[in-house]
Parts: C-alpha cells; sequence; structure tokens
C-alpha cells in the first residue's frame, strides 16, 4: 500500500491533566496528536490542519461546550466528515445522548475512561482514515495513468501522423523525378520530419521508462558544463540561425553528471525559450558554477507564463499551450527535463514576472549513483 501522510488526532478537554492522560494514551508512530483546551481554540486548530482523521470532544467545558462545538464542526464543509467522540463525566440518560448523536457523534466515552476501550475505538477510526488515504491515493494515480494513456493515443494518431504525411507527401514527389533543386527541398522535407519524429518517439520512450522504473537511470561520468552548452547552442544555431542567444559562463563548470541527459535538458530549456519566448527580447543562458557545491544554469526570455499554468508546467502533455501553425513537440519536454534534474538530486524552478520568464537549475556539482526508484 502506498506511503500516506501523517494520521492527525484532535484532543478537547478544558483540563490539561486530560488532556496529558489521553496524550499518553493515544500516542504512537505516525500519529500527530492535536491539543486544545477550549472550543474556539480547537477551531483555530481545524483551521490550521487538514485531513483530522478523529476528535476527542469533552462535552462540559466553560463557555462552549463539546455539542456546541461538534455543531460547528459539522456546520463546516471542511471538517463535517470528521468523527467525533464524546467524553464526560455525566449523566448516561437517553436525553443527553440523543442530543450527542444529534451534534454528530459517533460514540460516548464515559469517564473515568476505560483506557483499553478508548485505545481500541481510536485504533478504527485510524485505520479507516489510514485506508480512505491510500485509496485516494490510489485513485489519484489511477486517474494520472488513464489521462497519459489517453494522451499516448492522442499522439500516435495525431502527433506523430503530421510528420508522417510530410515524409509521404515528399517521397510521393522524388518517385516522380522532379528536377534536382525541387528533390533537393524533398529531402530536406523528409529528413527534418524524421528527425521530428525521431524526437517524439525518444520522448514517449523516456516518459514509459520514467512511468515504468520510477524515474531515469543515468550513466554518470567526468563532464564539463561550457561543453554540453556549447554543443547546445551549436545545433540551436543551424536550425534557428535568426535567434542568437546570449551566454554568460563563471566560475568553475566540471562536475559528475550525465552529459547526454544534461544536453537534453538545456536543449528542451532552449527550445521552449526559442517557441514560447518573444521574438523581440533575446533568449539567455547563464551558468554559475562560482559555489563549490554546485552549478546552476538558467535559461531565459521575453513573455509571461500565465500564473494558472505555472503549478503545471512540469506535468507530462501540459507544459504549455499549443499555437497554431507551429511545428512543436509534444509538451513533454518540461517534464522530462525535471525528471532529469531530479534523477541527478537536482532542482528546477520556473518564474515569470515583468515580462521575463526563466528556468532556473541548480545541480550538485557531483550527482550521486542512485537506482531510478530511490
Amino acid at each position: 500500500m502506498p506511503q500516506t501522510d501523517r494520521t492527525k488526532c484532535l484532543l478537547v478537554d478544558d483540563v490539561e491533566e486530560n488532556l496529558i492522560a489521553l496524550e499518553a494514551l493515544l500516542q504512537r508512530d505516525g500519529l500527530d496528536i492535536l491539543k486544545a483546551q477550549s472550543g474556539p481554540e480547537a477551531l483555530e486548530l481545524l483551521l490550521a490542519h487538514d485531513d483530522v482523521a478523529l476528535a476527542l470532544l469533552d462535552v462540559q467545558m466553560p463557555d462552549m461546550n463539546g455539542f456546541e462545538l461538534a455543531e460547528l464542526i459539522r456546520g463546516s464543509e471542511r471538517t463535517r466528515h470528521i468523527p467525533l467522540i464524546f467524553m464526560t463525566a455525566g449523566s448516561r440518560e437517553q436525553n443527553w445522548q440523543f442530543r450527542g448523536y444529534e451534534s454528530g457523534a459517533v460514540d460516548f466515552l464515559y469517564k473515568p475512561i476505560d483506557p483499553h476501550m478508548l485505545t481500541n475505538k481510536a485504533s478504527v477510526f485510524f485505520e479507516l482514515h489510514r485506508r480512505k488515504q491510500a485509496l485516494a491515493h490510489e485513485l489519484r494515480a489511477r486517474t494520472e495513468a488513464l489521462r497519459i494513456n489517453e494522451m499516448f493515443m492522442a499522439v500516435l494518431s495525431h502527433d506523430l501522423r503530421t510528420p508522417l504525411q510530410s515524409i509521404v507527401a515528399a517521397a510521393t514527389v522524388l518517385k516522380r523525378q522532379p528536377p534536382p533543386d525541387k528533390a533537393v527541398l524533398m529531402a530536406d522535407r523528409v529528413l527534418g520530419a524524421s528527425q521530428r519524429m525521431g524526437h517524439m518517439i525518444e520522448d514517449l520512450l523516456d516518459v514509459t521508462r520514467i512511468r515504468q522504473a520510477g524515474g531515469l537511470a543515468l550513466q554518470l561520468g567526468p563532464a564539463h558544463m561550457q561543453t554540453l552548452v556549447q554543443r547546445t547552442l551549436d545545433e540551436v544555431a543551424t536550425s534557428h540561425p535568426e535567434r542568437p542567444i546570449d551566454s554568460t559562463l563563471a566560475g568553475d563548470l566540471a562536475g559528475t553528471w550525465d552529459a547526454e541527459r544534461l544536453c537534453q535538458v538545456v536543449t528542451n530549456l532552449v527550445g521552449n525559450a526559442l517557441h514560447h519566448g518573444s521574438v523581440d527580447h533575446p533568449v539567455r543562458i547563464a551558468v554559475d558554477g562560482t559555489r563549490p557545491e554546485e552549478v546552476s544554469i538558467t535559461v531565459s526570455n521575453g513573455g509571461t507564463i500565465p500564473p494558472g499554468l505555472l503549478p503545471h508546467l512540469f506535468d507530462p502533455f501540459r507544459g504549455g499551450e499549443r499555437e497554431p501553425g507551429r511545428h512543436q513537440g509534444l509538451g513533454l519536454g518540461l517534464f522530462i527535463a525535471h525528471q532529469i534534474v531530479r534523477a541527478h538530486h537536482g532542482t528546477i524552478e520556473a518564474r515569470s514576472h515583468n515580462d521575463v520568464t526563466s528556468f532556473r537549475v541548480t545541480l550538485p556539482r557531483h550527482a550521486p549513483a542512485r537506482s531510478p526508484r530511490s
């Protein structure tokens, strides 16, 4: 079963000694005890903490008794699902219990509380909560897997079909033995479309590797960031001669990384800047190796990313919005870049304000060896 968040239990009693005794009885690994000595203090804790598994409420409290507190908890959409157990030293008469159940109680415990009864009842609710968390986690995972599978089908049926049609059309023209100049043009079109298909297929294979292995395996070795960046800039200059890129290098840029994978990261970030950045604003790449333990790469361009899109930039197939008339990838570039940086135990973050968007990658100078699932 997947690892879930820690379980939280709320204890409310106006007598501090009672709270201490209850905490001692219920304390266990993976459980956070929230303690309040009044109704208003309990409500503040519920505002600060999500997903409380169980609340034990003392009935006889000054200012706001347990019944009134329960009605307020039940009246909020955010907290109405929390199971409530009342603790009381008062009467066992039925009218008293009816009022408690009407306020939303699932059970009553009468003082002096039997320790075994308390721990057994609480354990049931903690286990139910843990199972609910596990089911919710599994549902999210299955929903995401279904979404990605659907996107795979969309890619195969649409995105890959576009360059394939270009190849078929160019091959058809070549069979008719066109003039040499036109034949060269058609051959270039076949080559360009084939390369686009190759990049798409590699991206899809990377997504499959990530999903199956829990991450990307690295081939670590000595590398120099200046060499990696220059290689990327030379490739970009060939395909985008009209878009100069400003680059600055500082400090010691040597380290232990997967050179091929980091080239992929830089290529994706620079390609993203060229595709989505303002044409009147230069693309800039800055590599900083002045810190002894890390090296950072920052790629910036003109334009602003909508705030609602920023949290999803590194999600597969959600990296950006497609623009008509542009040959674009599958929305996997930033996702794969994120996974490569993560495999190096580094970080990648995006910022967008004042009409400038930047992506910053920070890598440990010597990436530790790790398995994909570590």
